[in-house]
């Protein structure tokens, strides 16, 4: 395939293994920096939320009012994912990481600064669209700097840190709201981000794919730079309106409305004009027609109705199976049009992307064997783990735990640590067994130990196992995560091996949406299986008047069978979970083999 170096948007493929090993160590390294502290952000709401809630006026009681903060986040996480991922196989992965860690920043701001709902669920859901991006371009430079041969222990990393978050974002959360407010949680991004995008541009020029074409910065570029910090720097005084500022005697003329709406203040005016400096100088300073040609070719080459179109099937299936309570709810109430609508929208994005010449996803690319293979292995795999993340401390606050819900997720808390650990032992032995033998045990380890817990009671998170801290429950936790966790790097090298590397980003970032979008359809799914077993359980028992005449209203026998009929009911969702992870071990098994020669001579190219 011809070199296309002279593109602006195409980088000519480097060859990665002549690469300075410091230098793209460094530059990973700082690139999983903002992975982990994307994924720290998606777990640190849970705690979170509850002081959220009472800031923006809502109260506890009106928790169903609080969830599109929630779903706000994952809808920005979701459904500009494949777009962001097309972009970086377009425009270059440097480019995509440091504006997806821009928009995090700014949603990070956003939020931090929000007096009402609408701006926590504004600033979340630009959280969830920079963090979301973060992902699968990280997975694609993994892929531009390492052969196809040696990229299990990266991808390997890669994945341990993104689970690894699920495991640091409820104590990093925690460690904070005791010495401040949640506010400060957000507000720490913005330093964090700042760090993280110095590293990378600095490990770029060090040894990155463009090293050698650093020169000193013009008195042009400076001058950019200076106006465009200045607008993020005026905006963000402007969004967040410090009280102190706005209280200031001299300070406080900058936040006084000029006219009409509230929000047009002279700092909000500073910022816009600021910004339109910093656009004019980056037009016509250096090689203006070079950079018009690649906004234009960028325009051309990207796909952007398909996007749109696939962004709203995807939101479409988001709020559909994310609306709802796990633990009553099937679907949410807007599903019965959002469905049909998805699939309507589902329907127009195939018949787009057959007919347009530059489709967002060429589905000749994905046709092959280990690239379908990994998709629908991921699906499956995302609605174990979600029926596996809901269930467990439900499970535990049912049992063991009624009385503290902290102690019920520090027993998922033993399943979440075996997740990062299983991903970088997957990474290290993808590269020596292959694919499929990793992803597939990985997956039967998975289902046996689900397969464990449909035998479990309501005293097996508190029988000692031989010593007084440790339960029957706590291995088959930790082997349920650690398998869980040996399938991520070999997915990842799968699909990257199977398709061209300018798909990377694209084919990475459609794993992470098949994954995402198993959990919300299995969660909903095995979650209506259960209740259907709950409810054929309690249909034939007996009335708590039968069974204590005096006191119907406190009656313990009667308290047992309903809590037996609740532990069929989660038994149910746990055989679900075994099945859907022994489903996912024989679609890996069977699909995730190697690469044709010819795609595996591409992904070394």
């Amino acid at each position: 395939m011809a070199r296309t170096s002279a593109s602006p948007l195409l980088p000519a493929p480097a060859d990665a293994a002549a690469r300075p090993v410091g230098g793209r160590s460094w530059l990973l390294s700082f690139a999983l920096a903002g992975v982990l502290l994307a994924a720290i952000d998606t777990y640190v709401i849970v705690l979170a939320l509850p002081a959220i809630m009472a800031d923006v006026g809502v109260g506890l009681d009106r928790l169903q009012q609080a969830t599109p903060i929630i779903t706000g986040f994952l809808l920005g996480y979701v459904v500009v994912m494949p777009l962001l991922g097309r972009l970086s196989d377009v425009y270059g992965r440097y480019p995509l990481l440091v504006l997806c860690l821009a928009v995090f920043a700014a949603g990070s701001l956003v939020t931090a600064s929000a007096h009402d709902l609408a701006s926590a669920v504004a600033g979340r859901a630009l959280q969830g669209v920079g963090g979301g991006g973060l992902v699968p371009v990280t997975l694609a430079l993994v892929a531009d700097l390492w052969p196809a041969g040696r990229r299990g222990i990266p991808l390997g990393v890669v994945g341990g840190v993104q689970e690894l978050g699920s495991v640091v974002g409820p104590l990093y959360g925690g460690l904070i709201l005791a010495v401040a407010s949640w506010q400060t949680i957000f507000w720490l991004n913005l330093p964090l981000v700042a760090v993280i995008v110095a590293g990378i541009v600095a490990s770029r020029r060090r040894g990155g794919a463009d090293a050698s074409h650093y020169r000193r910065p013009s008195v042009a570029a400076v001058a950019t730079i200076t106006a465009a910090t200045a607008a993020v720097i005026s905006a963000g005084l402007a969004i967040a309106a410090p009280q102190p500022l706005r209280d200031s005697a001299s300070v406080g003329v900058l936040y006084t409305p000029l006219a009409g709406p509230e929000w047009l203040t002279p700092l909000s005016g500073v910022a816009v004009i600021a910004a339109i400096v910093s656009i004019v100088l980056w037009s016509v300073a250096g090689a203006r027609r070079q950079r018009w040609r690649a906004v234009t070719t960028l325009g051309r080459r990207a796909d952007w109705a398909g996007a749109i179109l696939m962004a709203l099937a995807l939101a479409c299936v988001v709020l559909s199976f994310a609306g709802g309570d796990p633990g009553r709810d099937v679907i949410s109430p807007w599903a019965w049009w959002l469905l049909p609508a998805g699939g309507v929208l589902a329907a127009l994005f195939v018949v787009r992307e057959r007919r347009t010449p530059a489709p967002l996803v060429a589905f000749s690319e994905f046709g092959h064997r280990a690239a379908v293979g990994a998709l629908l292995t991921n699906l499956a795999i995302g609605a174990a783990l979600m029926s596996a993340l809901v269930d467990v401390p439900l499970f535990a606050r049912l049992t063991a735990f009624s009385d503290s819900q902290l102690s019920a997720a520090l027993v998922l808390l033993r399943l979440l640590i075996g997740l990062p650990a299983g991903a970088f032992v997957g990474g290290v032995l993808c590269q020596r067994l292959g694919n499929r033998l990793v992803a597939g045990g990985g997956m039967v380890i998975t289902a046996a130990t689900l397969a464990v817990m449909t035998r479990w009671s309501a005293t097996t998170l508190t029988d000692p196992l031989g010593v007084t801290w440790l339960h029957p429950s706590d291995p088959v936790l930790v082997m349920c995560g650690f398998g869980f966790g040996l399938a991520v790097a070999p997915i990842n090298a799968a699909i990257l091996a199977a398709v061209r590397p300018m798909f990377h980003g694209l084919a990475s970032a459609l794993v992470v949406v098949a994954r995402i979008v198993g959990m919300l359809i299995g969660i909903s799914v095995l979650t209506a299986v259960g209740l259907h077993v709950f409810y054929a359980s309690t249909a034939t028992l007996p009335s708590p008047q039968s069974l204590c005449p005096h006191s119907p209203l406190d009656c313990g026998p009667y308290n047992n069978l309903v809590q037996a009929a609740a532990l069929d009911e989660l038994r149910a969702v746990f055989l679900g979970a075994a099945v859907c992870a022994g489903v996912a071990a024989l679609l890996a098994t069977w699909l995730l083999g190697k690469p044709t020669r010819h795609n595996a001579a591409l992904a070394d190219a």
